[in-house]
């Protein structure tokens, strides 16, 4: 149940991502988190109704918490990078470090996969490389590394946080985090102005609600199974991505991408033994 929970989570960070992509073509990027913000922090309060808790525990607010400004700068850091910089480093930097971090405290915490399972790993890492790469962008060269390093760790320090939070408090962890990445967010999205907030409001919502899922999904999922593998099957997020600018978009697979998109698959199968 773990590792299918994990699966919906990449889905939901997936198709979050895909729509805040687009709502960035409309706006700037940092509206486009701050209004999807809220919502998540709103799914993370429904959240509550959902799965049962003992109590907002300190402990438990401090890493969720942590987890939300591991959120609020992976996010801002990655549709910048996206934004100013060549897809393939951005999307690529970005995925590996997001599973390989969290992938490595589990194990060093004392996860022990087994040997099938590591295998699924192995071939997960390059897999999420794989299927976020595009053709290149020369004039984008070498722009947007500092960003994907940035969302990378960011993004794999709000694993670690709610995977150490746990889930005897329920999804108050995500509603810490969520106020912490709202202010987050909200700070650059004051710097950058408000203008086109029409534009990207309905998408951006609906990243937020995705994104919230998201978080809901891989939090319940650490409770049922190890950080190394939640993790690692959480991050192949871009594939969802990708299809779904297959068929949203029409964008077209190269190569390397069709084979990225067939090693995740067959990685979700070899953890899920």
């Amino acid at each position: 149940m773990g590792i299918a929970l994990s699966l919906f989570a990449a889905v939901g960070y997936g198709a979050s991502d895909f729509l805040a992509g687009v709502a960035g073509r409309r706006g700037p990027t940092a509206l486009v988190a701050v209004t999807g913000q809220p919502v998540a922090l709103t799914a993370a309060v429904l959240g509550l109704l959902l799965f049962p808790w003992s109590g907002p525990a300190p402990a438990a607010l401090a890493w969720g918490a942590a987890s939300g400004l591991g959120s609020g700068v992976g996010i801002l850091a990655l549709y910048r990078g996206l934004a100013i910089g060549e897809m393939t480093v951005v999307a690529t930097l970005s995925g590996v470090l997001t599973a390989l971090i969290p992938a490595g405290v589990g194990l060093a915490l004392g996860n022990r996969p087994a040997t099938v399972q590591m295998a699924g790993m192995v071939i997960a890492v390059p897999a999420v490389a794989m299927v976020s790469w595009q053709a290149r962008d020369h004039q984008a060269r070498g722009r947007g590394v500092r960003e994907a390093l940035l969302a990378g760790v960011g993004f794999a320090l709000l694993f670690i946080a709610l995977d150490r939070a746990g889930t005897s408090s329920g999804t108050w962890p995500l509603i810490a985090g969520q106020l912490v990445s709202l202010l987050v967010v909200a700070a650059a999205a004051v710097r950058s102005g408000g203008g086109g907030w029409r534009r990207v409001a309905p998408l951006a919502a609906g990243a937020g609600l995705l994104g919230g899922a998201g978080n809901i999904l891989f939090l319940r999922a650490t409770g049922l199974s190890q950080l190394a593998l939640v993790a690692v099957i959480s991050s192949l997020y871009p594939a969802v991505t990708v299809v779904l600018a297959r068929f949203g978009l029409g964008e077209r697979w190269n190569r390397l991408q069709r084979a990225g998109l067939l090693a995740a698959a067959i990685s979700v199968v070899l953890i899920g033994i």
